[in-house]
């Protein structure tokens, strides 16, 4: 009996022990979050976990909300998520000028092989040797719709970076991008990119673009002959938690040293009987002279949204509307371009002389500051899933300040009578630029669109340059594609360095008048198709341009008295048959001043590839393309000027350029390996863009692009 009451007093115990532990649970409170980790969930009325209770009252969540909680799963396990590029945004200032719209990042193969400025399929250039860093130009007729002074100097301009180059990023985690594509000692570019949000609605990184090359003709023992070019910024981009407020903000610096040793003595490589025996050791006709170009520049823009602010759900994000805007941006920079020539002119390169007959320091350092401030109004209606029926109306005010100051090496003599060869300032000058802008638009739906745009200087130097724009935008279904209709014209003002120019070798003080363009355009893109066709017609009045006397160096500006009339149609069609494709790019200019305005008369982009995956883990891509443009009078390259123009009528003989590739990405990493150039001595030795200096030769190149996500 003693024992019964033991095992009665102990069975009491247990279940009073279990009664006192249960008063100890937290009662039901529905503003507390469900924490999977606690065996108490409020979404169930027990008290107690119900798995079919849960899953039953679970919320379907958006993308970012599931980026969020990945996050939250990343703090508490680390090794439990793998990042991707879906955890990265990315966005530029033309995308942010309307609204506040966010793409994802291209981590794909697509064009990674055409790494080159110098050949890109649908914007072709010609240059002073086929290697980057080196002066560059358009090969085909691509006119610049920008007003306001110009100094005039672009032949390097591919390789420096520009506030609207930048690309501002939304980082859930740090995002970095090492690419790097080497040639061996001819070529070499390297690429890095990092960026890392250090709060969730403040962005930060920064980009480095490092160029070198000995090029393939030259003396590679000749420090002078060198390419040397070194790009960089530090960006950042701030949205206030409102989504009201956003600042852009850069500071970019941009040290470029490009060559121009007048190309090498035997220039007729190519086309004489008997070529190099070891073209790396041929000598150059001026071995220690090039170009320095330097900026550096900040530039800020902030953006205020008044009033109701609207959102519209894209594919990938949302895109934020407001209805009212002022915006203001400041942008100041510093640019120095200087040539350097060390070696006496032995094989007449240069036309003349003006202060020294064996070296030069030519510099020009230009100032500018701008201020621009711009107010926009957007009408459309409450329900905003779709866009249409919306008017938007931009106005804007924008003051640009300028000096500038030119020197020459000169030999002067002091107070004491003493000779000495020091800069000496020739020219300086301040001026300003007040320009107001404007941009009207009507958005009938998202298949209909008008806008027009107005740029006009009202007062200061450049007074009387004007642009004005009109675009129509017509899109139907997916198989039906889109029409674009565009129109402009523009009046812009001669560039310093044809009117006002002192320097060594060129001296120039001339009055020419502006510039007249006018253009229609008719574009019909198929994304269906894979098919984009685009017809434009040029009207040009006082064209300017360089030109020398016949058979000499003495390049110099002038203008052209009558109209130019340029037609440029553009066909773009893209074939496939299951894992083969086969991608085409064809233009055709036609020019009733051929011999004034030296372009190709067709120019074609081919490229026939198979892409394909193996074992689901590698995509791989391997194929041919081929470029070619039809013969066309040469240009000639005046250095120490720095300017393409219409010397010597020499034209060469033309035939494909074909480069064998294969392409592959392995998880994170893209890589290809090309043979470039791959039927040199097939049809020719060589080729030739620009008068007196032959292009590249074949060449292996190899590439890799590493993407590093946390």
């Amino acid at each position: 009996m003693g024992n019964k009451l033991k095992y009665i007093l102990l069975l009491l115990i247990c279940i009073t022990a279990q009664l006192a532990v249960a008063q100890q649970y937290p009662q039901r409170n529905p503003n507390n979050p469900y924490n999977p980790n606690n065996p108490y969930n409020p979404n169930n009325p027990n008290g107690y976990p119900n798995r079919n209770d849960t899953a039953r009252t679970r919320k379907e969540l958006t993308a970012d909300q599931e980026i969020d909680t990945l996050r939250k799963r990343q703090e508490n396990a680390r090794d439990s998520v793998i990042f991707t590029s879906k955890f990265i945004k990315v966005t530029n200032e033309f995308a942010l000028r309307d609204s506040t719209q966010l793409f994802p990042i291209d981590t794909t193969l697509t064009n990674f092989e055409n790494y080159s400025k110098l050949y890109q399929p649908r914007s072709p250039k010609i240059s002073l040797g086929g290697t980057e860093g080196l002066a560059t130009r358009s090969l085909l007729f691509e006119p610049t719709k920008t007003i306001g002074f110009d100094v005039g100097l672009h032949a390097l301009d591919q390789y420096m970076i520009k506030p609207e180059d930048i690309q501002y990023y939304q980082a859930r985690v740090p995002f970095t991008v090492l690419k790097m594509v080497t040639a061996g000692s001819p070529e070499q570019d390297f690429k890095l990119v990092h960026t890392q949000n250090i709060k969730p609605n403040w962005n930060m990184g920064f980009n480095f673009n490092f160029l070198g090359s000995r090029g393939f003709y030259s003396n590679n023992r000749v420090l002078g002959q060198n390419v040397s070019g070194l790009s960089g910024d530090l960006f950042s981009w701030y949205e206030s938690k409102n989504k009201r407020y956003n600042m852009l903000a850069n500071i970019i610096i941009n040290n470029l040293k490009s060559p121009e040793t007048g190309s090498i003595l035997f220039d007729s490589i190519y086309t004489a009987k008997q070529g190099s025996f070891d073209k790396t050791t041929e000598a150059v006709r001026l071995p220690n002279n090039y170009e320095s170009w330097k900026t550096a520049g900040l530039y800020i823009k902030q953006t205020y949204y008044i009033g109701r602010i609207d959102t519209t759900i894209q594919t990938n994000s949302a895109n934020i509307l407001p209805t009212q805007k002022v915006n203001y941006t400041f942008h100041y920079e510093v640019s120095k371009y200087e040539f350097l020539q060390n070696d006496e002119d032995t094989y007449r390169v240069f036309p003349d002389y003006y202060f020294s007959s064996n070296r030069s320091r030519d510099s020009l350092t230009v100032h500018h500051m701008q201020n621009d401030f711009g107010y926009s109004f957007y009408l459309r209606g409450k329900k905003s899933t779709v866009v249409k029926n919306e008017l938007k109306l931009d106005l804007g005010l924008t003051h640009d300040l300028y000096s500038y100051t030119q020197f020459v090496s000169d030999t002067t003599i002091d107070q004491f009578g003493i000779k000495s060869r020091k800069p000496d300032k020739k020219q300086d000058q301040v001026f300003q630029n007040i320009t107001l802008h404007g941009k009207l638009s009507y958005r009938f739906s998202d298949r209909i669109n008008l806008e027009g745009n107005v740029q006009q200087i009202a007062v200061g130097h450049n007074f009387g340059d004007f642009l004005y724009d009109a675009k129509l935008l017509l899109a139907g279904g997916k198989r039906a594609g889109r029409i674009i209709f565009d129109g402009y014209v523009q009046s812009s003002s001669p560039p310093l360095e044809a009117t006002d120019w002192i320097s060594n070798h060129y001296i120039f003080h001339n009055s020419f008048a502006n510039t007249k363009t006018s253009s229609v355009s008719f574009n019909y893109i198929n994304d269906a198709l894979q098919l984009d066709l685009k017809a434009e017609y040029f009207l040009i009045a006082d064209y300017l341009y360089y030109q020398a006397q016949p058979g000499g160096t003495d390049a110099h500006p002038v203008q052209l008295g009558s109209p130019i009339n340029l037609l440029k149609v553009s066909l773009g069609k893209n074939l496939n048959w299951g894992d083969w494709h086969f991608d085409n790019f064809l233009v055709y200019e036609k020019t009733d001043y051929q011999a004034t305005l030296r372009v190709p008369e067709v120019y074609t982009y081919s490229n026939l590839y198979y892409n394909t995956y193996l074992f689901d883990a590698l995509h791989i891509t391997g194929g041919l393309d081929v470029r070619f443009n039809s013969p066309y009078v040469a240009p000639s390259y005046a250095v120490g000027l720095g300017q393409f123009y219409n010397g010597p009528n020499v034209t060469f003989s033309s035939y494909p350029v074909g480069k064998v590739y294969i392409k592959g990405t392995i998880k994170q990493t893209n890589l290809f390996v090309a043979y470039d150039y791959a039927n040199q001595g097939l049809f020719s030795k060589g080729y030739y863009t620009v008068n007196r200096y032959p292009q590249q030769d074949a060449a292996l190149k190899f590439g890799v692009s590493w993407f590093f996500f946390n």
